[in-house]
């Protein structure tokens, strides 16, 4: 859980919600990721992103990307980052935080997800969706819904977008 206004991320135990620990991240964090063994934040009046050890929450990097970075994915491999104000997504070996491209997407690129093979990014306002290909970044498609989208997820076999303008959810 971030919390915005204390610039740190609450750890929580699933079964119960019991509050585990409270870290520290940069200035006011915003979307987190899971990559298997650590958790990232952005930090989005940073202008980072924050890898934090899951079992203990300490901080093994902070990392800059693009301005007001927002939704944060993983790819297996990477770590994807949307750039709000820079109309971009950046990409960061998980590893290490290596940075390794910027893509250009959307205007106000917010909520990012991963199909297997896919990068999805919903552009706030665009009213599209913009999908890279993950070993490159590469654009195959833009692909228009509803208005204002925010949220993006995938089932399997679908992406579902939130479109907070139109009050609409777009199925993919």
């Amino acid at each position: 859980m971030a919390n915005s206004q204390a610039n740190t991320v609450t750890k929580l135990r699933a079964r119960d919600g019991t509050v585990l620990g409270t870290f520290n991240v940069g200035t006011n964090p915003h979307g987190v990721a899971f990559d298997g063994a650590n958790i990232w934040v952005a930090n989005t009046d940073s202008d980072t992103v924050t890898k934090l050890r899951a079992r203990d929450g300490t901080v093994l990097g902070t990392f800059t990307v693009g301005t007001e970075p927002i939704g944060v994915a993983f790819d297996g491999a990477n770590i994807w980052v949307t750039n709000l104000s820079s109309a971009n997504v950046s990409k960061l070996r998980a590893s290490d935080g290596t940075a390794l491209g910027t893509f250009g997407v959307g205007a106000d690129p917010f909520g990012v997800a991963f199909d297997g093979t896919n990068i999805w990014v919903v552009n706030e306002s665009s009213n599209n969706v913009t999908k890279l290909r993950a070993s490159d970044g590469n654009v195959l498609a833009t692909v228009p819904v509803g208005a204002q989208p925010l949220g993006v997820a995938f089932d399997g076999a679908n992406v579902w977008v939130a479109n907070l303008g139109g009050g609409t959810v777009s199925k993919l």
